[in-house]
């Protein structure tokens, strides 16, 4: 089991459009189309627990309208007790609005006054009431009043007298946090923390070693943000990151928590438990909001960067949950289709152009008897495992499928693309899978460039 106490608090997202410009004011006019309550702070970190299958306890101070908060934590069957509830205090609020995937403006509803004593003694009594089936303890400090240095010293002393695992999210006070077996702070953190300015590797050290001296850490790991992580232990490791694309950061730090608590609470190699975090916040940065991530979709993405062509090549039960992630993510998706028997300069910028309409390119490819039946028993020249690792290694196209049938129309019914893509000889033609997606769209190919020509010459029947 792994123990969460910190600042729990609602993230609550705000979904609209915006076309238009208040007459009032030089600011936009967001018409608000949903709204959500999503667990925040320390309860994110509870949620990327929940998707990799972990059992939590949490622990926290809420306060006045605690009940939209309680209820989150209990829809996910989360047991309640541990949160205690202070009238004085607010139940903290972060309101998003985001139009047209963008946020537009954050305001805040909270209290920051550090909890009474009554309320430390009731979280800490909590944790040493559940201490023996605990592995790994995490508190998740947003300085909004929870942990106090007198909680959290009563916190490290308490997982150093157990022998548990502890890993702290810290902020501003680090003094609160000595003796800690680990925290975790960003590169701006640790450089506020020990007043060396970091410019360079060398002061990354310099800072990092006077950190872990100053507290008596165990281990101090430094998130770099776009330069990846360092661990100060009996030495110095630093591994990159892996990030391919930034959607939003929102939630990156908690899910980085969760994933080394988890990660921890099975294993005792830090190493291998960075490179684990650093998937899931490369994936998770992906994403929009304070999301989550899946032990699936971390395995994925390390298979990915391990083998990145053979990684896009998928089948149809594959794509239509990769298309149905896209979707969620509000991913625009494009779809075309055809043999590639012969890769060639009509076909790269063929596929260039479709992959500009879009966001995400999914190219359906002809399988081996297909092709014979479209084209005659001569074909394909190429073995359609050869055609889609060809079309895979284009960096214009994210995930490739072999169909069977004659034509695309089932891979299509899975994909639902948002745009389908053919050339322009298809002009006056219908278009198999029109009925299916939101727009279609026509090419222009290169003049000159197919995969019959090519033959042709390779035979001697063409110009040379």
């Amino acid at each position: 089991m792994i123990a969460i106490i910190g600042d729990f608090m609602i993230d609550h997202y705000l979904w609209g459009k915006s076309d238009r410009i208040s007459p009032e004011a030089p600011v936009p006019v967001v018409e608000i189309i949903n709204e959500e309550d999503r667990l925040g702070g320390a309860g994110n970190v509870v949620n990327n627990l929940l998707a990799l299958g972990a059992n939590v306890l949490v622990s926290g101070v809420l306060g006045k309208n605690s009940d939209r908060l309680l209820k989150l934590l209990k829809d996910k069957n989360i047991d309640t007790s541990g949160m205690f509830i202070d009238n004085s205090r607010e139940t903290i609020i972060k309101s998003r609005v985001i139009a047209s995937h963008q946020q537009v403006i954050r305001y805040d509803k909270e209290t920051k006054n550090p909890i009474s004593e009554e309320y430390e003694e009731k979280i800490l009594n909590y944790l040493k009431k559940h201490i023996d089936k605990i592995e790994i303890i995490l508190l998740s400090d947003y300085e909004k009043g929870v942990l106090t240095k007198s909680l959290t010293q009563k916190i490290i002393k308490l997982s150093n007298r157990y022998n548990k695992k502890l890993i702290i999210d810290p902020k501003k006070d680090f003094s609160k946090y000595k003796n800690a077996c680990m925290i975790k702070p960003n590169k701006k953190e640790l450089s506020l923390a020990t007043g060396i300015e970091i410019n360079s590797e060398d002061d990354l050290k310099k800072a990092g070693w006077k950190l872990k001296k100053e507290l008596n850490l165990k281990y101090l790991l430094v998130t770099l943000s776009e330069e990846g992580m360092a661990l100060f232990s009996d030495e110095y490791i630093k591994i990159p990151t892996i990030a391919r694309e930034v959607y939003d950061v929102t939630g990156a730090v908690d899910t980085v928590l969760a994933t080394l608590g988890y990660y921890l609470s099975k294993s005792d190699d830090l190493v291998e438990a960075m490179h684990f975090a650093n998937a899931a916040a490369a994936v998770v940065v992906g994403k929009l909001g304070s999301a989550t991530v899946s032990l699936e979709e971390i395995r994925e993405f390390e298979r990915r960067i391990d083998n990145s062509v053979d990684y896009k090549i998928v089948d149809f039960e594959k794509i239509e949950k990769i298309a149905n992630d896209l979707k969620a993510q509000n991913k625009k998706i494009v779809f075309t289709n055809g043999c590639f028997d012969i890769l060639h300069l009509g076909h790269v910028k063929y596929l260039q152009k479709a992959k500009a309409l879009g966001d995400k390119l999914i190219v359906g490819v002809n399988s081996n008897d297909s092709v014979k039946r479209l084209k005659g028993e001569s074909r394909p020249v190429n073995d359609e495992y050869d055609r889609a690792y060809l079309l895979a290694s284009l960096e214009v196209v994210d995930y490739v499928v072999i169909f069977e049938e004659d034509t695309p129309y089932e891979l299509i019914k899975s994909v639902k693309p948002d745009i389908l893509v053919k050339g322009k000889d298809y002009e006056g033609k219908k278009v198999v899978g029109s009925d299916i997606a939101k727009e279609v769209r026509l090419i222009d190919f290169v003049e000159g460039k197919s995969t019959t020509s090519i033959i042709k010459r390779m035979k001697g029947e063409g110009e040379n």
